[in-house]
């Protein structure tokens, strides 16, 4: 991959295990490395024997599957896909194996002669769904078995729509995706997927008038937590209740700065004054329509411009369903 020294987009840094996991699994239709081990020595899984054959073979196998892996088009077109569903900066990357997975079912659909277009779609929304349900992070060398079996078995278009449909069906995103997102981890697959959201769906940053998400990811981007976290500090919070990630929405640093630690109440207020003829002092919506479609396009309930705040445990519940709805909205159009 000689090519790849001078490729700047590090969205998928394959490291050496992860082109063999790859190539061996889309080429062998199998997941564990220990059958790759044997099957290079030459050992017959039925008869139990080590043959010169098989070994032979395998070799040629292996060495067919790590070139389609290495292939500049192959691998361009992977992370073209991944981009294309919003994941554009290695941040938004949460699980190597799902990338892994993803790519391994992208070369099975060249190989099988599937429509390009329809390829990208399988494999943006099987890395979604991969993501969202935690598919690789227990035991992926199992998980990637028993996939790659079942695909050889009921065909990849069949497997892979089958088991998004069980793994993803509509109380997910209602119900155990809200539950989900009852966290303070800055790598959560739910906040990643989230932000991947804004990007594919085209939103503006928080009270950002002309800069969107995809721009704030890709150059400076702020981290505003909606309830303020001095604010919430001062109400003797703990960094795991102020960190929820349902309190964080994408802002550029200047509105961040702002805002600063004004109470909700305080600055929600003046963003209403200011779209009635007020001054103007976080972002450049002036408009009120505007100021609700930005607070919507953020998941914050619009309520909030008309002075109904919430307590902080009611907002976060209220902002996850928001937030979960986001995310179906995105993965229905992936």
């Amino acid at each position: 991959m000689r090519w790849l020294k001078d490729v700047n987009d590090d969205i998928y840094d394959p490291t050496y295990t992860d082109m063999l996991r790859v190539a061996f699994t889309a080429e062998f239709g199998r997941g564990k490395l220990a059958d790759l081990v044997a099957l290079l020595s030459g050992r017959n899984f039925e008869t139990r024997q080590y043959e010169a054959a098989i070994a032979e073979e395998s070799f040629a196998k292996l060495k067919q599957g790590i070139l389609q892996f290495i292939s500049e088009t192959h691998f361009d077109r992977m992370t073209m896909i991944l981009r294309s569903a919003g994941f554009i900066t290695s941040d938004l990357i949460g699980g190597r194996n799902a990338v892994n997975f993803a790519y391994i079912l992208y070369l099975r659909g060249r190989a099988e002669k599937i429509p390009a277009s329809d390829i990208e779609r399988l494999v943006r929304r099987w890395y979604a769904m991969s993501i969202l349900s935690g598919r690789y992070t227990g035991s992926p060398e199992t998980a990637f078995d028993v996939d790659i079996r079942q695909i050889e078995a009921r065909g990849l278009v069949a497997y892979a729509d089958s088991t998004i449909e069980n793994e993803l069906p509509g109380s997910f995103w209602t119900g155990m995706l809200p539950q989900l997102m009852d966290t303070s981890s800055g790598q959560s697959p739910y906040l990643l997927a989230y932000k991947a959201a804004q990007v594919k769906l085209l939103d503006k940053g928080f009270l950002s008038r002309d800069i969107d998400v995809h721009a704030l990811l890709m150059n400076r981007v702020d981290v505003h937590h909606v309830f303020p976290r001095n604010f919430l500090k001062k109400q003797k919070l703990e960094r795991g209740r102020y960190n929820q990630i349902a309190n964080f929405v994408l802002a550029q640093s200047e509105i961040n700065i702002s805002i600063g630690d004004k109470a909700p109440e305080v600055y929600f207020r003046e963003l209403a004054e200011q779209c009635a003829g007020g001054t103007r002092k976080y972002g450049g919506i002036t408009n009120i329509e505007e100021m609700r479609a930005n607070l919507i396009m953020n998941c914050l309930p619009v309520s909030l411009l008309d002075g109904v705040i919430p307590t902080y445990d009611d907002f976060l519940e209220q902002r996850r369903k928001l937030m979960a709805l986001k995310i179906k909205q995105w993965f229905e159009a992936l």
